[in-house]
């Protein structure tokens, strides 16, 4: 009789191989699920209070996930505008109330999290009487009409559109949306300092 192949050979294989078993996959940790809705509210709840002492409007919060990390960014504003020193204490003061919270034995949000704290830009739509008031003297667009914002009162907005004043009540504005306006060279300011460094410069060799 003979005896085909050799003791631990496989049909195809090299004769004598072993068969190794496959080494599992190193898989991330999948972070755990969070119901953002629910975790929103309850950073809102933190730090609302503390926007408002300061004097602030918090004009909108969102709540996103970065991996293993929460993004907060938060948007305030106020009449006068918004500055960068105003931003850092607003950001240390928020950050505080945040950390009291979850010292306190309240789950705020589970694990690290990132502060973003800004201001609105003038793409964000007017919608609050604040925010109309707050751009007084901007041209704005609004249910199919583009004027200037003259006057911002208790009941509504007065509008210059192309120099006929219209007045809106707050109860028939939709939502407006500030007008980027570029002025022409001619229009245009200069300081007459600038202009006498420039004869200066075009003596000098």
């Amino acid at each position: 009789m003979t005896q085909r192949g050799r003791a631990g050979a496989r049909p195809g294989g090299r004769p004598g191989a072993r068969r190794t078993r496959p080494e599992p996959e190193t898989r991330t940790p999948t972070p755990p699920r969070v119901d953002l809705a629910a975790a929103r509210a309850r950073v809102r709840e933190v730090i609302e209070p503390v926007v408002v002492k300061a004097g602030y409007d918090l004009e909108d919060l969102t709540l996103s996930r970065a991996g293993r990390r929460h993004v907060v960014r938060v948007l305030i504003d106020t009449d006068g505008g918004i500055s960068l020193d105003d931003v850092a204490v607003i950001s240390r003061e928020i950050s505080g109330a945040l950390d009291a919270a979850e010292e306190a034995g309240g789950e705020v949000l589970a694990g690290e999290y990132q502060l973003e704290v800004g201001s609105p830009g003038v793409d964000r739509p007017l919608t609050e009487p604040r925010h109309w008031r707050r751009n007084t003297g901007r041209l704005v667009a609004v249910n199919g009409l583009t004027g200037r914002v003259i006057a911002v009162g208790d009941t509504g907005v007065t509008l210059d559109v192309d120099s006929t004043i219209r007045e809106l009540s707050f109860a028939e504005l939709g939502a407006g949306k500030v007008q980027i306006e570029f002025k022409r060279m001619d229009e245009a300011e200069f300081d007459e300092s600038d202009e006498e460094d420039d004869d200066e410069g075009e003596g000098e060799e």
